[in-house]
């Protein structure tokens, strides 16, 4: 017999004995979460024989929670199961059958009484997939340590920020950003403002969810991003310290305190930051004016430095009180006080069509801005019965006042240096606007197994702005009626949804629908030479979600994904106002009130593998985006929202980390996006479509001795959206760290932007008889020392989530 035989007849020994095994044994699975239902990674799960307590086999859960025993004998087991920091879990006899396979019920573990002195050895990965999101953990890189949260997300796998601040996730806009499920009610340059005054400390998690669920607000027609903040979950009283120093061309400072007092039935918590960020822009403006046979026929140039001095103080109070094992009240307190003040002066020429100087202008523009917040919270939950069945409430007060006063001084010198005129525009624009949220939510655990979730909302909103401009000329002063205002704005928003989830042997399903019903009216108030104006809406409209993962083996080694979701974008409430301010000589901000709300269908296809490395392929259609555009007119650019008529969109990513050393984990983000936008707009047919490339490489290196160190890559190509065709650009950045005071202290310094390389530009289009570009030149390279300290003792307590609002912060400009 030969070889080849040998083995051949090996083979069939070998499958057919596997086979009469198999058919004698079976195999049991389950998963374990704790009591927020949260999975419980790298616990021990030991199966023994009931009979002698003969220990059989033992397995450790994966990140998701789950395990396996696979080819056990029929009869009698039982499992052990512990975990630090948790009670030892001892589950009731189980009866195995041959040939049919067991999958355990849920396994909740309940934490125990004291935590003294233990140190879990356990590194949270960057990113976590979910079915419904990803999850991002900042604190795992060291360049994080020390910046605000806006560059936090810029860092973000698949969130890209604009030079305006608006926020796009996986290469669309209408990004709606909410801190601790609560919406922030901004508008895009105001979060952008917001952001930049919140330190990275405070922040605990981010999870990005293209395709929110049904209990969200259907707002954000590129879906969610969910801020949470870090919240101390021990008895007794500990906290967490941190403290920022950064040097660029300008200095900023980042600090924030983080304090937590349990007692008895009485959980008291806060979160402090105070905060200054100076940076600058150097921006530089082209136009081109031209005839009708392309030629040009005037030039426009604008020079602007960009001062910005940024003052934070932000506070949040909260307490709850256990009122009983199944009841629980909370009250939460939050408030800004955000002063800014930003410095614009600029030099503009225009040329003739012979490149010959024609007139100069000198502008001063100086912009100052103060804005407070003020937030009240009531919360309620009741826990029905122990499977799970709560019921929760939530009651939001939140206002907004801003005192905003602008001076622009224009100073117009003819070819020869001579000066013509000079004039001064100054403007006082308070605003106040009051939320007002009612919310409840309702869980029950079905007794075949799934979640059935149901709820409803109310907001309203009422918001009041002002404009009173006047003109100082040869010491003269006068109203400015074209610019001067009174805009009333109310909304009212009722929602309901309907969720249903399930887990089966190897898929996973969640479905929804949240029907949302709007009511809208706007007023201007005329004055000497503007008539009255206003407009009412009403809409009801339906957004279903819908979820599935399919697991084709037992551990999820290969999970594989598919989502839906409609979304709405509602333009924020500023926006509807018809008013119109110049941020210069040349260039005039306008509203506009005919705003459409955007609609967009998501899809989703992903692929996760050994929850490390997941492939997402998303599709969109979009209607009515709403974005910035721009109207050349005479030889004034207007900026105003707008809406384009349709935007497709087409992303692949990769998402993964690895570890090539024991000492060495990479984490990469690839991103390929195919952009289209279509419209008809200001009279000019608009096709601006593009393919454009992104990444984000981070290499962590842990050194010994309580040394580690970071370094950052990040580069994106050209990109296409709306009228926007931006230049590429990359940037690296570097870190190291030492943790100190016995692993409770940790010393930072990182370096963004190490080659001065983030410097952002593009072209307009759609334009018409104009050609318009933009570069910039930003306060990018910051040198940053962090040092956190934390303090805890106690055990952990169960975290609760607060607070109802969903959609209106986003919609609020505070900038």
């Amino acid at each position: 017999m030969n070889y080849s035989k040998k083995n051949f007849f090996l083979f069939i020994f070998l499958f057919v004995f596997g086979q009469i095994y198999a058919q004698n044994t079976t195999n049991i699975s389950g998963n374990i979460i704790d009591e927020d239902k949260k999975s419980i990674p790298f616990a021990n799960v030991i199966l023994r024989q009931t009979k002698d307590n003969q220990l059989i086999k033992v397995a450790v859960t994966d990140t998701l929670g789950r395990f396996e025993f696979e080819n056990i004998n029929e009869g009698e087991y039982h499992l052990n199961i512990n975990y630090v920091g948790f009670k030892d879990f001892k589950s009731e006899n189980i009866t195995l059958i041959k040939q049919k396979n067991t999958i355990i019920p849920t396994i909740t573990l309940e934490l125990s009484g004291t935590l003294k002195e233990v140190t879990i050895v356990y590194k949270k990965p960057f990113a976590e997939q979910k079915i419904d999101r990803t999850i991002i953990n900042p604190d795992v890189l060291i360049t994080n340590a020390g910046i605000s949260a806006l560059e936090v997300l810029e860092k973000s796998p698949g969130v890209q920020v604009s030079l305006e601040g608006n926020i796009s996730l996986k290469g669309k806009s209408g990004v709606v950003v909410f801190i601790d499920d609560k919406p922030t009610y901004m508008s895009a340059d105001a979060l952008a403002s917001y952001l930049k005054s919140l330190p990275s400390s405070t922040i605990e998690t981010i999870e990005l969810m293209p395709n929110p669920p049904a209990k969200y607000d259907a707002a954000g027609n590129a879906g969610i991003i969910n801020i949470r903040l870090k919240k101390n979950t021990l008895k007794g009283f500990n906290g967490s310290i941190s403290l920022a120093f950064g040097q660029g061309f300008y200095s900023r400072t980042n600090n924030s305190i983080n304090l937590n007092y349990r007692i008895n039935k009485f959980n008291f918590f806060s979160n402090i930051s105070m905060n200054m960020n100076n940076d600058y822009q150097d921006l530089l403006i082209e136009r081109k004016y031209l005839k009708n046979d392309g030629s040009v026929n005037a030039t426009f140039r604008q020079n602007s430095f960009i001062k910005n001095e940024r003052y934070s103080n932000n506070i949040r109070l909260g307490a709850d009180y256990y009122l009983s094992d199944k009841t629980t009240l909370g009250v939460v307190f939050s408030g800004f006080y955000n002063p800014t003040t930003a410095t614009n002066t600029n030099k503009s020429t225009l040329f003739n069509q012979f490149q010959q100087s024609d007139s100069t202008i000198n502008a001063v523009n100086i912009n100052n801005r103060k804005w407070w917040n003020g937030s009240v919270n009531f919360n309620y939950s009741y826990k029905i019965d122990k499977k799970g069945k709560e019921i929760s409430a939530n009651i939001d007060y939140i206002n907004y006042t801003a005192d905003i006063n602008q001076n622009l001084e224009n100073s117009v010198f003819l070819s020869d240096n001579t000066l013509k005129t000079q004039d001064i525009l100054r403007g006082v624009l308070p605003a106040d606007i009051d939320i007002y949220t009612f919310k409840v939510d309702y869980a029950q655990p079905l007794k075949k197994g799934g979640t059935f979730e149901a709820g409803f909302k109310s907001g309203l909103v009422k918001t009041k702005n002002v404009a009173q401009f006047t003109n100082e000329k040869n010491n003269l002063t006068t109203v400015n009626n074209d610019l001067s205002n009174l805009f009333d704005y109310n909304e009212n928003i009722n929602a309901a949804y309907l969720n249903f989830s399930k887990d089966f042997k190897k898929i996973s399903v969640q479905a929804g629908l949240r029907m949302e019903n709007t009511n809208l009216e706007g007023l201007q108030f005329g004055n000497p030479i503007k008539r009255d104006s206003s407009f009412k809406r009403n809409y009801t409209n339906l957004f279903p979600t819908f979820y599935l993962n399919y697991r084709p083996d037992s551990l999820g080694k290969n999970v594989f994904g598919f989502s839906y979701g409609r979304r709405i974008n509602r333009p924020n409430y500023q926006s509807l106002n018809p008013f119109s301010y110049p941020l210069d000589r040349f260039t005039i901000y306008a509203g506009n009130p005919f705003l459409l709300p955007t609609f967009s269908h998501n899809f989703e296809l992903t692929h996760t593998y050994k929850s490390k490395i997941t492939t997402a392929l998303t599709y969109s259609y979009t209607q009515n985006i709403i974005t910035e555009t721009i109207e050349f007119e005479g030889t004034l650019f207007y900026s105003r929202p707008g809406n384009i008529g349709t935007q497709k969109n087409l992303t692949l990513t990769i998402n993964g980390g690895f570890n090539p050393l024991s000492w060495w984990t990479m984490q990469l983000y690839a991103q390929v996006t195919y952009n289209q936008s279509l419209s008809l707009i200001y009279g000019e047919n608009l096709n601006n479509t593009g393919t454009f490339y992104s990444t984000n490489f981070v290499n962590q290196f842990q050194l010994g001795k309580g040394w580690s160190s970071e370094i950052n890559f990040n580069y994106q190509s050209a990109a296409y959206s709306a009228q926007f065709v931006t230049i590429p650009f990359w940037r690296a950045g570097v870190g190291i760290q030492k943790k100190i005071m016995k692993d409770k202290g940790a010393l930072k310094l990182n370096v963004s932007d190490v080659f001065f390389t983030f410097q952002p530009g593009g072209d307009i289009l759609g334009l018409g008889n104009a050609a318009a570009r933009f570069y910039s030149v930003l306060d990018s390279r910051v040198f940053t020392l962090n040092f956190s300290y934390r303090f805890s003792k106690g055990s952990n307590l169960k975290l609760r989530k607060s607070g109802g609002a969903d959609d209106e912060k986003n919609r609020i400009q505070t900038k």
